[in-house]
C-alpha cells in the first residue's frame, strides 16, 4: 500500500494500523518549496521513521506541489483549490502507487473532520483513481485518533509547527458539497497531463 504522509496526526495513525493488518508500506509525502521548508520534510521523514517501527523499512517518495499549486490559483476558482489539488494528489500517488506495484493508497482522511473530507468531496477525489482508497481513520474522531498517535509514539513529532504542503493554499470559503461536473469544469483551465509529468 501507498500511504499518503503528511506531517500532520492522521497519516501515520493509518500507515500503523495497515500495518497491523499486514500490508508492507511505501509512502508518497507531498512538498511546496519554498512555501514549506526542509524542516517540514525532515518531519515526515521522521514519521516514516517511526511508521516503520511496526511495519518494518519505509521508502518515502517525495513529489513537488508547488507549480501545480500556482497554476491553480492562477487559473482557477479559490473555493476549489482544495478538491483540485486533492484530485492532483491521488492521480501522482496512483502513477507512483503502480509503478512500486503498491495495490492501494491509504489515507489519514476522516469523515467531516475538514472541507476536503466530506462525503460529497471524497467521492469527487476519489473518482480519479482506480484503485482501492483504504481510509482507516475514516469513522474516528479527532480524540480517537490522537489517542493512537500517542500510543505509537508519533504525536509528539506530528505536532511540531511545521507547516504543510496546503498551508499557503487553503482557500477561505472551500467547498464542501462539490459536484463532479463543476470540478471537470475548473480542470478545463490547466493542463492536467503537463503538470504531473513535471511533478
Amino acid at each position: 500500500g501507498l500511504l499518503l504522509l503528511s506531517g500532520g496526526i492522521d497519516s501515520p495513525v493509518a500507515g500503523c494500523m495497515m500495518a497491523k493488518r499486514g500490508l508492507e508500506i511505501e509512502a508518497l509525502h507531498f512538498e511546496s518549496f519554498p512555501y514549506t521548508s526542509e524542516r517540514a520534510k525532515e518531519k515526515v521523514l521522521q514519521l516514516a521513521r517511526l511508521v516503520s517501527e511496526y511495519s518494518g523499512n519505509i521508502y518515502v517518495h517525495v513529489i513537488s506541489l508547488t507549480h501545480i499549486q500556482e497554476e491553480l490559483k492562477r487559473l482557477c476558482d479559490e473555493e476549489y483549490f482544495t478538491l483540485l489539488l486533492r484530485r492532483f494528489m491521488m492521480r501522482l500517488a496512483q502513477k507512483v502507487a503502480v509503478r512500486n506495484r503498491c495495490h492501494a493508497l491509504i489515507t489519514g482522511e476522516s469523515l467531516g473532520q475538514v472541507a476536503s473530507q466530506t462525503l460529497a468531496a471524497l467521492n469527487v477525489t476519489d473518482s480519479v483513481v482506480n484503485m482501492p482508497v483504504f481510509r482507516p481513520c475514516i469513522g474516528m474522531d479527532k480524540e480517537e485518533i490522537i489517542t493512537i498517535s500517542r500510543k505509537i509514539n508519533t504525536f509528539e513529532t506530528s505536532i511540531l509547527p511545521y507547516e504543510d504542503c496546503c498551508t499557503g493554499f487553503t482557500p477561505k470559503h472551500p467547498k464542501t458539497r462539490p459536484e463532479l461536473a463543476q470540478v471537470l469544469e475548473q480542470e478545463k483551465r490547466i493542463d492536467i497531463e503537463t503538470l504531473e509529468k513535471e511533478a
